[in-house]
């Protein structure tokens, strides 16, 4: 995973801008451990890979992101990212080992686990066809869902209102999450995990393909770019995105793998948008709003 975004840095050129954007961490706990299990076919459970997500679960409101314009990516930026990122085989060793992650969690997690996952972090998230017009039923809450990681880690201060440019890049940045969530989802078509393991029971069924997680691809995404404007809490802005991801596995509903794949592709997008000098501008007016 690591040498693809490597091959990534290189295709898009950004050698120049390197240092800018605050290098990977490492893949760490049990995403470590299981990428060190084969990702290959295996012949035994060989039916398992004709399983993709079923045409009949799509959402037409998830697929019309896929035919969006980018704020800060260009359209050649999203066909090169969305192929940066592959799922293991549905029969392979390590997706076996990842359901039964999956299901050694449904027997652990408590009730204040599930409530927290389903009630608390699975609503959470902005959409951008909600902030168009500021008279939607849901913008108020979509923009708080904006400022998420920022008012949780900086406190009940830190909003759009108060910083309008760190807004604005947010806002950028999270329509560009959005198209490449789907762009890669409806690209590679994997299967839930309960598609391939019938004794899960998700606390939720999703209306789209598992790969990679659009809940950790915000998460990681957001606080990637608040760990540019506050260096200082990086930390703690990426233990809260661990903490999404890893909601999606309590729930059932994700891959270990999908988290992972998320994690690396919300480092390569915002590497990515360096290209870009709208990103550039609003990203350095956005750091003036912490200085």
């Amino acid at each position: 995973m690591i040498q693809r975004t490597l091959l990534l840095l290189a295709l898009f050129g950004l050698s120049q801008f390197r240092g800018q954007i605050a290098p990977l961490e490492p893949v760490k706990a049990h995403y470590k451990t299981l990428q060190q299990l084969s990702s290959a076919p295996n012949p035994e459970r060989a039916p398992l890979d004709k399983k993709s997500f079923p045409p009949a679960e799509y959402s037409s409101g998830t697929l019309i992101y896929t035919m969006v314009e980018p704020a800060y990516l260009s359209s050649a930026q999203v066909e090169i990212l969305k192929s940066s990122v592959q799922f293991p085989a549905n029969s392979s060793d390590q997706t076996r080992a990842e359901l039964d992650f999956l299901l050694e969690w449904q027997e652990k997690r408590t009730p204040a686990q599930e409530n927290k996952s389903s009630n608390i972090l699975a609503p959470i998230g902005y959409w951008p066809h909600a902030a168009v017009l500021k008279n939607h039923n849901r913008y108020d809450e979509n923009m708080q869902h904006l400022f998420y990681e920022g008012r949780t880690v900086m406190g009940n201060e830190c909003t759009p209102k108060n910083y309008p440019h760190t807004a604005k890049l947010m806002q950028g940045i999270t329509k560009d999450m959005r198209i490449m969530e789907f762009t890669v989802k409806y690209h590679l078509l994997r299967a839930r995990p309960y598609h391939l393991e019938p004794r899960l029971q998700p606390l939720a069924r999703i209306s789209s393909p598992s790969f990679a997680s659009g809940h950790t691809l915000w998460a990681y995404i957001q606080a990637f770019a608040w760990s540019e404007l506050i260096p200082a809490k990086r930390a703690e802005f990426l233990e809260l995105a661990y903490e999404v991801g890893e909601s999606r596995e309590i729930m059932g509903i994700h891959y270990p793998s999908d988290e992972e794949a998320a994690r690396v592709l919300a480092h390569s997008m915002l590497t990515a948008m360096l290209e870009n000098r709208e990103f550039k501008e609003d990203l350095a007016k956005a750091k003036e709003e912490w200085n």
